[in-house]
């Protein structure tokens, strides 16, 4: 059997949902649905790839994080537990996040490439990083180990 492609799997999935009432992943499914169905009324050939889902899922992802996040400064634990059940469902999706170690062991790598000695560099270390490490670690944390190792 061949590998289901990453919106054939969120069709499958959203249905399996649906017949077993799961109302967390059946919101965080339809979202991306509806993401992914927006990308492709906006684009040339109303079609959507891979790489697009991709992004979009991870888009969809950050949303909750940092909803998730709001909601904990605000004192409304609910509404963050809800948002951190979605945000469970999509990361099922994406590829393995590097960690902080991972992510600094490639941002030494980069700095020594481009031959970055200061702050000044950051924008060149960080455009070969975020090439490296595309859906594998969000930008901001990228960001950070970066501005620290410079």
């Amino acid at each position: 059997m061949s590998e289901q492609s990453l919106m054939e799997r969120i069709d499958t999935d959203l249905r399996q949902a649906m017949r077993e009432k799961d109302e967390v992943a059946k919101l965080a499914l339809r979202a991306v649905k509806t993401a992914i169905t927006e990308e492709s009324k906006s684009g040339d050939a109303h079609t959507v790839d891979e790489g697009q889902i991709l992004a979009i899922l991870q888009r969809e992802a950050k949303r909750r994080r940092e909803a998730a996040a709001e909601y904990e400064r605000l004192g409304a634990q609910e509404l963050a537990a809800k948002e951190r059940a979605e945000l469970a469902v999509l990361e099922k999706y994406l590829p393995r996040q590097l960690s902080d170690e991972e992510i600094e062991a490639l941002a030494r790598q980069v700095i020594q490439e481009v031959g970055a000695t200061s702050a000044r560099d950051m924008g060149r270390v960080m455009s070969t990083l975020m090439e490296r490490v595309r859906g594998q670690a969000d930008g901001k944390r990228v960001s950070q180990v970066v501005r620290r190792l410079l």
